[in-house]
């Protein structure tokens, strides 16, 4: 983990709620597809953890959904503005595990991580295959992205306005050689009972500190003990996961 100054380099929006913020300065912290990173905002106490979409040429990419004050007030920010963040947190993927052929399974604002994932499984030769979950057509955002770079892109709506009618899950192949995935809680328990081989989930949690210190992130897993989504996560593996009710 850094804390850095980043700046402000373009912040716009995609649909009405899902915006694109690209930031310039030090990435160096950041290592592995999957981090996040914990942005302060002026006039607000807790900082706001964002997922990192991508990294490139100096420029960090985060699309991040407009649902509360807090990120009503990055929506307004412009260029130029400077940002105290904090960097490279979290675990991040593991692409060694993919074999060949891996599945990306993403909803709503799960699916930004992934990108950067698809984009270093991509490098290193593997077919990747994304679905992409929305609730209607006018949420769509990304999924073209996704196909620049190469990955076998499915579209699913839950209204059936675009793309596949249904959720990611209705969408799955029947086979793939390990799994990544990342969305809201629903989608991740929809995924856990249906997939057929090991692979890595990605959670999000309301965070106090980001780092591990405060302990308020904290999750059971199946060997007994709690862990932080924001120091030993948000990335677990399948085996780790326990669901309470």
């Amino acid at each position: 983990m850094k804390q850095e100054i980043l700046t402000v380099k373009s912040n716009d929006a995609l649909t009405k709620s899902v915006y694109r913020l690209r930031l310039e300065g030090d990435l160096s912290s950041f290592t592995r597809p999957g981090q996040f990173c914990n942005i302060a905002l002026p006039g607000f106490y807790l900082r706001r953890p964002i997922s990192v979409c991508d990294i490139e040429d100096g420029v960090l990419t985060l699309l991040y959904k407009v649902v509360g004050h807090g990120t009503e007030a990055m929506a307004d920010m412009m260029p130029g503005t400077k940002l105290d963040v904090l960097c490279g947190l979290g675990n991040g993927y593991d692409t060694e595990k993919s074999g060949p052929a891996p599945l990306l399974l993403g909803g709503g604002v799960g699916i930004p991580p992934l990108y950067g994932l698809a984009k270093a499984l991509i490098a290193e030769g593997k077919q990747v295959r994304a679905i992409l979950g929305f609730n209607t057509a006018e949420e769509i955002f990304w999924a073209d992205e996704f196909r620049a770079l190469g990955a076998d892109v499915t579209v699913t709506t839950a209204d059936g306005s675009a793309g596949v009618k249904g959720f990611v899950t209705d969408a799955m192949p029947d086979e793939y050689t390990y799994f990544y995935t990342c969305g809201p809680i629903p989608m991740l328990r929809a995924v856990y009972a249906k997939t057929v081989t090991s692979g890595q989930f990605s959670f999000e949690a309301r965070m106090g500190c980001g780092f591990g210190a405060c302990m308020g992130c904290s999750m059971k897993t199946a060997d007994g003990g709690y862990k932080r989504v924001c120091r030993e996560g948000p990335v677990f593996e399948k085996e780790e996961i326990v669901w309470e009710s």
